[in-house]
């Protein structure tokens, strides 16, 4: 059942709201002011919230503006008003509101908005994505920086960075708020479906995971994707786990395609390049987590996070939220302790036996035999656990079983 939580300091129309709402076969939570809203924000986790502007305390603007710069503003929110203006319909607008109700609200009207909202906020990425999730350094507020320079400009973006260092989290940055934004999990759509993907992502944003890694067949969607992409009012950006201009050298990337890209690159820094940001990310972290009701209330002690300091986090803000996770949830007291963290951490692979590279070989091969080895040896190393795997080298679980299969790596079956 779709939850939607009403703030309003008018009773009646909460009264009236809420009945119409439930009817339709809504959960319904009420509140009559802004500290009550953060309360059942909390509390109820809404689909959506219809925020009245004029409230006596705070006003919904001002709670519109402080859910959206905490990284809470997680649903659709409809702003209601009796005499609001075109001005403060832009401005909620702008914020990150969905849609705006001008009072008293006609029925049709209300529950279409309502319908509308649910759809749009059920079909958005769930943001673990804003550059907060990345820290607060210098070198992370000058790629913030770079990124709100683009924003408005239309041109394909090739963001390059190790697995796991936040990539997504900067496309959304140049995403526009209450518009499409795709992201195929597979990259053969790219190949067999391009000009649905535009459909898809008309007047929003097309998300493409790893440019570096398509073969020639995706590669020539992608081309034809972007010849069409004025027409379809969206903008193209791609994540990279390597420079462009090191797989067109090595002959694996399609030239036209590789001059349409390379307009505006922008390079996403490791985590261990910012790991003075690491205590505050983790403490972030754990406090969704708590938020979420996921655990209990949890601290890191002040040994804990140097020693995830310390650590050079080969998987990047992903494996540090994993790790996070892991110590939030096995620890034994509310205080998450160094020795906590040492269990929690990987540890230092031993010294592996040499291995021989044929060097007189492809570029591509020689790559794909190094791959091979690499995950084989992992995958050993966690005697076959593919979650694990995917925590420790940085890789999503789906994009994880695809380079396997297409590395020809198979997996054998893991004893229960």
């Amino acid at each position: 059942m779709q939850h939607i939580l009403v703030v309003d300091d008018e009773v009646g129309i909460r009264e009236l709201l809420s009945e119409i709402l439930a009817d339709e076969g809504y959960k319904v939570e009420l509140a009559q002011n802004a500290t009550e809203a953060r309360a059942r924000r909390q509390e109820a986790r809404p689909d959506l919230v219809l925020l009245d502007i004029w409230m006596p305390d705070t006003d919904g603007i001002t709670l519109l503006k402080e859910w959206a710069s905490s990284g809470v503003l997680t649903m659709p929110v409809v702003m209601m008003s009796g005499h609001g203006t075109i001005d403060t319909a832009v401005e909620a607008t702008r914020i990150g509101a969905y849609d705006f109700l001008e009072k008293p609200i006609a029925l049709q009207k209300l529950l279409s908005t309502v319908g509308r909202a649910l759809k749009h906020g059920a079909a958005q990425p769930q943001p673990g994505a804003s550059l907060a999730a990345l820290g607060r350094s210098p070198l992370i507020t000058d790629l913030k920086q770079r990124l709100e320079r683009i924003a408005a400009m239309r041109t394909p973006v090739v963001l390059v960075g190790e697995p796991g260092c936040g990539i997504e989290a900067c496309a959304r940055v140049l995403h526009t708020r209450n518009t499409p934004w795709v992201a195929p999990e597979s990259s053969a759509l790219l190949a067999s479906q391009p000009i649905e993907l535009l459909n898809q992502a008309r007047d929003g944003t097309l998300f493409v995971h790893d440019v570096a890694e398509l073969n020639r067949a995706e590669q020539k969607g992608l081309l034809l994707l972007l010849a069409k992409v004025a027409r379809y009012n969206t903008r193209v950006v791609c994540g990279a786990s390597r420079a462009l201009s090191e797989v067109a050298a090595g002959g694996e990337f399609d030239a036209q395609l590789y001059e349409l890209l390379s307009a505006i690159t922008l390079n996403v820094p490791s985590l261990r390049q910012h790991r003075e940001d690491i205590p505050e990310l983790a403490g972030l972290m754990l406090g969704r987590m708590i938020e979420a009701k996921e655990i209990p209330l949890r601290q890191f002690s002040t040994a804990a996070l140097n020693l995830l300091r310390n650590f050079d986090w080969p998987g990047n803000v992903t494996q540090l939220e994993s790790v996070v996770r892991t110590l939030a949830q096995t620890a034994h007291t509310e205080e998450i302790s160094a020795e906590d963290v040492a269990r929690a951490l990987p540890e230092p692979a031993s010294e592996p036996a040499p291995q021989v590279l044929a060097f007189d070989q492809p570029l591509r091969e020689a790559r794909d035999e190094f791959e091979r080895a690499y995950f084989e040896y992992h995958l050993g190393k966690e005697g076959g656990n593919i979650s694990r795997v995917a925590e420790v080298v940085g890789l999503e679980r789906t994009h994880l079983y695809r380079k396997l299969k297409q590395l020809g790596v198979k997996l054998a079956r893991r004893e229960e």
